[in-house]
């Protein structure tokens, strides 16, 4: 800060560079420590449900589509496949029993084919299975 005297009076100038330099940082450091949620770019119809909930996405993802194609995260797999991938898939430091896995089925796919992704999904070891569905406006 400098003073300056004038006629015995002190004049200060306050510089409000470094503040604007501080907000531009904070904005910056917000903007890329946030997460965002990667979703795999395959298009469904999701069942509608009246109690659903928003949860983190994390974890692995299952997609079956109306054309009982499979996709573990956004890798195509068959029904036969599917389980050797959640078998190797590195869950880092999170047990397999406690590590989430989402499923996410098209509106057209039967309960048959689900029940097997289900069973592959717990003979694999994993535990906490979650459906994705959208809610009903």
């Amino acid at each position: 800060m400098r003073l300056k005297t004038k006629r015995g009076q002190i004049k200060s100038n306050v510089d409000m560079t470094p503040m604007i330099d501080i907000v531009f940082q904070l904005i910056l450091f917000f903007l890329v420590s946030t997460t965002f949620a990667v979703l795999p770019a395959i298009k469904l119809k999701l069942p509608a449900s009246h109690t659903s909930e928003g949860a983190a996405v994390k974890g692995i993802t299952i997609t079956a589509d109306e054309n009982n194609s499979l996709y573990f995260n956004d890798k195509p797999v068959t029904m036969d496949t599917l389980g050797n991938s959640l078998v190797t898939y590195d869950t880092g430091d999170t047990k397999k029993e406690e590590f989430p896995v989402s499923l996410e089925a098209d509106s057209q796919v039967t309960n048959g084919t689900i029940v097997k992704i289900f069973d592959v999904i717990r003979e694999s070891g994993y535990c906490v299975i979650n459906l994705r569905t959208t809610s009903e406006k």
